[in-house]
């Protein structure tokens, strides 16, 4: 890991607060931290907010729900839960945004539905912003709702193309599908439940066929990262931004999660394996079909995240039976936001962290 963070620091020409490493084999755990001489290391038991890996989460309790019979992941977001009368998304004004008749949870999950991305991508009328980002910036605490985000859908009737016909990932997608885990929990339980309830309830929690120590906040006063922790910084050329306390509400179902890299490690080996809330004809299904998640070459199959100056990856390859957790709490705009910027150079970096693990114990590294 030394050598990856040092190579990384010569690239930025600056510091690197940490690069960190949990890798599984078939015969041993280890967990690696770098640092800088004079800091400490982080500690196997912190706590980061590991961003999009959330919607690997996402996908596999919609996955669960198929394998139970609660929704049906080929249908239209339009079509009614099975075994009753509501549909999937509200039959209202308020959810008239382009295309919604056409789009199935699939294309969602497939980030091909065509859903334009209001958290990452600019509204109009917030200055070149997103509108989450904006909205946040005016109030920190605000609470925010699916609703909401699909109204700036409405207003400007924003889309980027017919559902199915291309690629664009969409945090505003999922954020969607979080809608529909809990409309769908909430019909089958008879009474008032959210996204957070259902992860807790059935894919990550105590009576969870494997336990892992994540969590889901959606309140916009539900914002402490428990300490022990590891806070992301994003370094810009004239100012520094440490984020570790945040409202994490407009993430819902897309970024939400924060955990322990051993967390995420035991999830994703065990999910990957069939030994986790799926079965394991869902697992090839998800793995073939990029349901909430991507293949690497010699990590295998898993998914990528960055919000909020972290970045990190988790992986588990079948051939080997390898899982392997990467994580960089630093993002850098030092170098310019165009071309070979050294933002890019930092998710390189992670990427080479996890290769760089699996190399030094003697199995297939970077392609």
């Amino acid at each position: 890991m030394d050598s990856v963070r040092l190579a990384l620091e010569n690239d930025l020409q600056n510091s690197v607060p940490s690069l960190n490493v949990f890798i599984q084999t078939p015969t041993e755990k280890i967990f690696a931290s770098s640092v800088p001489a004079g800091s400490n290391p982080v500690l196997e038991t912190a706590n980061f907010r590991f961003a999009s890996i959330t919607k690997h989460f996402t996908a596999t309790a919609l996955l669960n729900m198929h394998e139970e019979g609660w929704v049906n992941y080929k249908a239209r977001i339009t079509d009614f839960i099975p075994g009753t009368q509501t549909p999937y998304v509200p039959n209202t004004p308020d959810w008239n945004f382009p295309y919604k008749d056409q789009i199935t949870l699939e294309q969602l999950l497939q980030h091909r539905a065509g859903v334009f991305d209001v958290d990452n991508d600019s509204v109009p009328g917030f200055n070149g912003l997103s509108y989450t980002e904006s909205t946040q910036n005016a109030d920190p605490a605000h609470q925010f709702t699916t609703e909401e985000m699909i109204n700036q859908l409405i207003i400007h009737q924003l889309y980027y193309w017919a559902p199915g016909t291309n690629y664009h990932y969409s945090n505003t997608g999922y954020a969607i599908l979080g809608k529909i885990i809990e409309r769908v929990y909430s019909v089958k339980s008879g009474g008032a439940k959210t996204y957070s309830d259902y992860l807790q309830d059935y894919v990550v929690g105590t009576k969870a066929a494997v336990p892992v120590a994540v969590h889901f906040p959606f309140r916009a006063d539900d914002t402490v990262l428990p300490a022990p922790r590891v806070e992301g910084t994003v370094r810009h050329p004239t100012q520094t931004v440490t984020f570790g306390d945040y409202n994490m509400s407009a993430q819902v179902g897309e970024g939400n999660g924060y955990g322990t890299m051993a967390a995420l490690n035991k999830y994703i080996r065990s999910l990957m394996k069939g030994q986790n809330v799926l079965m394991p004809q869902t697992v090839t299904v998800m793995q073939r079909d990029s349901l909430g998640g991507t293949f690497s070459t010699n990590l295998g199959y898993g998914k990528n995240s960055a919000r909020i100056g972290n970045i990190a990856v988790m992986a588990y390859d079948p051939l080997t039976g390898v899982s392997v957790v990467a994580y960089l709490p630093l993002w850098d705009y030092t170098q310019g936001l165009d071309g070979d910027t050294s933002f890019d150079k930092c998710i390189g970096a992670t990427f080479d962290a996890a290769y760089a693990a699996r190399a030094a114990l003697g199995y297939p590294g970077k392609p």
